[in-house]
């Protein structure tokens, strides 16, 4: 008997081993889970005789929370044998109980996740809470791992090749109900004490019970890779996997040789080929990368770590958005399903309806697949409430203005609003570039003010930059905190800045695409080395989507600014090829119907094909090394100049904002990280080297220079 899994048998002969990892919220297959397991499993080999049975379930709100990921960041390339050895006991622990010869049930009362769910496919009936707390799935593969503990093998056996991948490959997750469908969970039941007595009604029905693939004659769903309909899919699918992940991410592709390989061979050995791919991951750069961001960091900020402390929680309860453009209208559309009252206000009660119809149509499209009932949707829409008039925004605790990048006409609004307003209302602007304390002196109260900083589209975008100004209270950071965390966004703190952090580091991934067209390089090997970085897509492609008019109209402002400031205006060789685009070839972007791209009608889009001609140099051409690490490298140098600037504040902020708001390469866990895993040293070095061959920009700030000379890491 152990602390950290209690074994009980009742009289009816079944054993109950409930899992409580002793000193921790969740478990987790850590060392105490290990000894526990092994001994438990002793145990059960020695009572066999005289038992009936075995019901596995926990004791915590969640039934198993996965792999001990403080551990996994810890396994180095020299651990790999003992690592190796240390997984290969977890999966015999586990193939031990489902070969055991009594009936096993996993009683499933919570989120089973990664391990937890590897636990539940080795035993022989699955029974789940129906409740929202049940979530199953194996996300290994968004922390760069792949499921060590016989999770891909027993997935590949119970479903098939074809089905199992999009779980393992994606990490796809399921609630309870859903579960049931795809044939993961048996049974449902409402209520704990009915889930047990399904685990006990089943093992007294079926005490003869072993795995399928275990019982003679077991044959594979679907087949095996040795199938035509299966081989077929098989001969394409590296190519469309390398086409996602462009060889920067190992995991999808060390995934599908496991469960590829683990296919053909017998159960044992297909354990061994999981836990050798396993090993490789665990032990490489992109799952520490990804771990210490996606996991350690990216709870790090959920948790309120940028928040001020000592200010007490504030739910927002009723919004005014200024502006129903794609921002306005995207922004009152989260507010909403959240829960919170909405005025969404423009010009004329048209747009203002048009601006609550985007919100109609991505509902509808919810029902439509079967995802939400009509009753909510209707309760969501009810909560929008279109306006042309300033009055409505009375009772209001919170205003948004969302309005073209013009100083004068959000001065204008956001006055009118907060006079309207509730007397406490925190007022924010979602400007993309322009500093937050100038915008604030256009009202009353600049200790209410505050950056709310939304991405497009909205629905989707995980992030808000919040941008503290000069005289931002601690009470109005944390109000917006909670208004961020309340719409179920993730939230950074950035100190004022033209441009903040995100727009700042964006615009040197364009400008540095666009700068090295203006040499003459290719376009299209711009756009292919960009996206080979793992830039979701090329600085060329961005540039069309956010439009080459509102690219110079920013440069405009910023130049009206500085030159009134009287403070010097920066120069960037992509200005000149942006001009060009604009009053030579007149093609803005996307929107406009063509920029660096064409989009005909019904088709792909496709590099304008006049960009050679008119830009492209063959005597100009440079290393594709160099293409990727002029768009790298440039972002993290920007980030490290806002580090060194004060408007970062944590190495968490810096590395999440730029993978979930810019895009930068999410391989590399983030900008800061990036340099971390590159070797500080070597990064300067490199550094150094760029800009003696294309400029000064990539000259290493100081804040650089001085962590290499210490050989200090973010």
């Amino acid at each position: 008997m152990t602390e950290a899994i209690r074994y009980e048998k009742g009289q009816d002969n079944i054993v109950v081993l409930t899992m409580d990892m002793p000193g921790q919220s969740a478990n987790t297959m850590n060392a105490a889970y290990r000894e526990a397991m092994g001994k438990t499993v002793a145990r059960l080999e020695a009572e066999k005789d005289a038992i009936a049975g075995v019901i596995v379930t926990s004791a915590k709100n969640t039934f198993f929370a996965g792999g001990d990921l403080n551990e996994l960041i810890e396994v180095g390339k020299a651990d790999a044998q003992p690592f190796y050895a240390m997984v290969l006991g977890i999966k015999g622990q586990l193939r031990r109980l489902e070969t055991l010869g009594k009936p096993v049930v996993a009683a499933i009362n919570g989120a089973a996740l990664g391990g937890g769910w590897e636990i539940c496919l080795a035993c022989h009936q699955r029974i789940a809470l129906d409740g929202g707390r049940v979530q199953i799935g194996l996300p290994e593969v968004t922390l760069g791992l792949l499921p060590g503990g016989g999770g891909v093998v027993r997935m590949v056996r119970l479903l098939g090749l074809e089905k199992a991948l999009p779980y393992l490959l994606e990490g796809k997750q399921l609630r309870a109900e859903a579960a049931l469908k795809a044939g993961l969970v048996d049974q449902l039941a409402a209520d704990r004490d009915e889930l047990l007595a399904k685990a006990r009604a089943w093992i007294l029905a079926n005490p003869e019970a072993v795995q399928p693939w275990d019982e003679k004659g077991y044959r594979m769903p679907g087949g095996t890779p040795a199938s035509p309909n299966l081989a077929q899919m098989l001969a394409i699918a590296p190519s469309v996997l390398r086409d996602k992940t462009r060889g920067c991410f190992p995991a999808p592709e060390k995934i599908l040789c496991a469960a590829v390989e683990g296919a053909q061979v017998d159960f044992d050995t297909a354990q061994l080929i999981e836990a050798r791919y396993f090993t490789e991951l665990t032990t490489g750069q992109v799952a520490k990368n990804m771990i210490g961001t996606f996991w350690f960091q990216l709870n790090q900020i959920n948790a309120g770590a940028s928040r001020p402390q000592g200010c007490a929680p504030r739910a927002t309860q009723r919004v005014g958005v200024l502006g129903a453009g794609m921002m306005g209208a995207g922004i009152a559309y989260v507010s909403a399903v959240a829960g919170i009252e909405v005025v969404l206000k423009d010009l004329s009660l048209e747009v203002a309806e048009r601006g609550k119809d985007y919100s109609a149509k991505l509902l509808e499209k919810k029902v439509g697949r079967g995802q939400m009932s009509i009753d909510k949707r209707d309760a969501i829409l009810a909560r929008i409430k279109a306006s042309d008039r300033d009055a409505d925004f009375a009772g209001c605790d919170l205003i948004i203005e969302a309005v073209y990048e013009d100083r004068d006409l959000k001065a204008n609004v956001t006055a009118a609003a907060e006079r309207a307003a509730l007397p406490d209302a925190m007022i924010a602007s979602n400007t993309s570039t322009l500093p937050i304390t100038g915008l604030a002196t256009a009202v009353d109260k600049q200790d209410r003010f505050i950056g709310l900083h939304f991405f497009s589209p909205v629905d989707r975008m995980p992030l808000v930059e919040i941008v503290r100004g000069q005289r931002t209270s601690d009470e109005t950071l944390a109000q917006a905190f909670d208004y961020v965390l309340q719409i179920g966004k993730t939230p950074i703190v950035v100190n004022d800045s033209r441009g903040f952090f995100t727009s700042r580091v964006f615009g040197t991934f364009t400008n540095e695409g666009l700068a090295m067209l203006g040499e003459g390089v290719s376009a299209a090997l711009i756009e292919n080395e960009a996206r080979k970085a793992g830039m979701p897509v090329g600085p060329l492609a961005i540039s069309d989507e956010v439009s080459l008019s509102l690219m110079q109209r920013i440069r405009q402002q910023t130049l009206q600014d500085l030159s009134a400031e009287g403070k010097p205006v920066p120069e960037h060789p992509a200005f000149a090829v942006i001009d060009r685009m604009l009053g030579e070839f007149q093609r803005p972007g996307k929107a406009a119907g063509g920029g660096f791209y064409d989009y005909p009608p019904g088709a792909r889009k496709q590099l304008w094909l006049e960009l050679k001609r008119r830009f492209e140099k063959p005597d100009r051409q440079i290393p594709a090394a160099d293409v990727r690490d002029r768009i790298l490298f440039i972002q993290a140098l920007e980030t490290v100049r806002c580090v060194e600037e004060g408007v970062l504040r944590s190495t968490a902020d810096a590395n999440i904002g730029s993978i979930f708001g810019i895009g930068f390469a999410a391989w590399t866990g983030g900008a800061l990280q990036f340099i971390n895993q590159y070797g500080i040293r070597d990064f300067v070095a490199r550094a150094q080297y760029l800009a003696e061959q294309y400029g000064e920009r990539f000259l290493p700030p100081a804040l650089l220079l001085e962590k290499a000379a210490g050989d200090q890491a973010f």
